[in-house]
C-alpha cells in the first residue's frame, strides 16, 4: 500500500450508511409539497430533513448528504417538491432555493457543531443559513420570473417564514435526541 492512501482520510461504512440514509429520509419528505396559490414556490419539508442530517451527520456529511438529494433530483429522480426532478427544476424558479439547500447544511451544520448541545446558538445557524438560502432563492426567483427583489421576496419569503420557524425549532427539538439515540445505536 503506497503513503497516499494511508494518509488519506475515508468515509467509515457507518458514515457511509448514514449518509444513505439521511439522504434517503430527504428523498422521502422532499417532494411532499403544499402549494401556495400566491406563489410558484411550495411548502416542503426539505429544509427539515436537511436541518437533522447536520445534526446528525455534522456540516461535512450533512452536507455531501444534501450535495447527494440535489445530485439525485437534478438526474431525474422525482424527489423534489411535487415529485418532480431533472435539471429544469434547478433552472426553473425555485432554482436558487434549491441550491440554497447546501448553505443550509453548511451554515447551520457549523453552528450546531460548533455549539454543541446549545439550543440557542442552534437556532440562531438554522435560521440565518435558512436567511442565506431564501437570498438565493429570491435573486433566483426575481431574475426568473422578471420580478423586483421585492416582489420575489413577497412571493418567495414571506408567506414561508412562519412554517420554517416551526421546522427550525422541531429540528431544534428532536435533531439532539435523534444525535442521541443514533449515537446508542453505534
Amino acid at each position: 500500500m503506497n503513503n497516499l492512501s494511508q494518509n488519506r482520510p475515508s468515509m467509515s461504512a457507518q458514515n457511509l450508511a448514514l449518509v444513505g440514509v439521511m439522504t434517503a429520509v430527504t428523498c422521502i419528505l422532499g417532494p411532499i409539497a403544499i402549494p401556495l396559490p400566491v406563489s410558484p414556490v411550495p411548502i416542503t419539508f426539505t429544509t427539515l430533513a436537511i436541518y437533522l442530517a447536520v445534526y446528525v451527520l455534522g456540516t461535512k456529511y450533512g452536507t455531501i448528504s444534501c450535495i447527494l438529494y440535489l445530485l439525485l433530483g437534478t438526474v431525474g429522480l422525482p424527489i423534489f417538491s411535487g415529485f418532480s426532478g431533472g435539471p429544469a427544476k434547478l433552472a426553473g424558479p425555485t432554482g436558487g432555493y434549491l441550491a440554497g439547500f447546501i448553505f443550509i447544511a453548511l451554515i447551520a451544520g457549523f453552528f450546531i457543531e460548533s455549539f454543541s448541545g446549545k439550543i440557542f446558538p442552534a437556532v440562531a445557524g438554522m435560521a440565518t443559513a435558512t436567511a442565506v438560502c431564501y437570498l438565493f432563492g429570491t435573486f433566483w426567483l426575481a431574475r426568473q420570473m422578471n420580478l423586483t427583489f421585492t416582489a420575489a421576496l413577497t412571493i418567495g419569503v414571506i408567506p414561508y417564514l412562519i412554517g420554517d420557524t416551526v421546522k427550525i425549532v422541531i429540528a431544534a427539538l428532536l435533531g439532539p435526541k435523534l444525535k442521541k439515540a443514533i449515537a446508542r445505536l453505534s
